[in-house]
């Protein structure tokens, strides 16, 4: 089975696929927002390329557990996203997962890697992060 995870920004919108029988993610893309609407061409380009059972969106908390500001916005997102594709959409705790990202980078880097970490490596890990982390709860259960 193949997911599709992403890590929702207003700006950019990182994306991963995962597949279940091997329980790897792979960070794929970012996709840029257009006047503040997900950019649903690139949405559809990749649900008709890797065919997706399901779609799973990072949902941030706060680390006391309360709603982060963006919650809301989120939600919106994984509505559109469920009535749009006709796919399943899930969230997933995205709690760190970008600084985790960005550390994961960071330690590629100093390990022999040259150039800078960019803003949209860092979402397509993030996604990844979020995908791996779902799929260790699916496990657990």
């Amino acid at each position: 089975m193949t997911v599709i995870g992403f890590d929702f920004g207003l700006n950019r919108t990182g994306v991963a696929i995962a597949n279940l029988l091997t329980g790897m993610a792979t960070p794929t893309c970012v996709l840029y927002s257009k006047n503040g609407q997900p950019d649903w061409q690139g949405i559809d380009k990749l649900i008709k390329e890797w065919r997706p059972e399901k779609l799973i969106v990072g949902m941030p908390s706060m680390l006391d557990g309360s709603d982060s500001s963006m919650k809301k916005t989120i939600t919106r997102f994984c509505n559109a996203l469920e009535k749009h594709t006709d796919l399943p959409v899930e969230t997933a705790n995205e709690q760190l997962s970008s600084r985790e990202a960005e550390q994961r980078l960071k330690s590629a880097r100093q390990a022999g890697r040259k150039r800078k970490i960019r803003k949209e490596e860092i979402d397509q890990l993030a996604a990844a992060i979020i995908l791996e982390n779902w799929m260790q709860e699916q496990q657990q259960e």
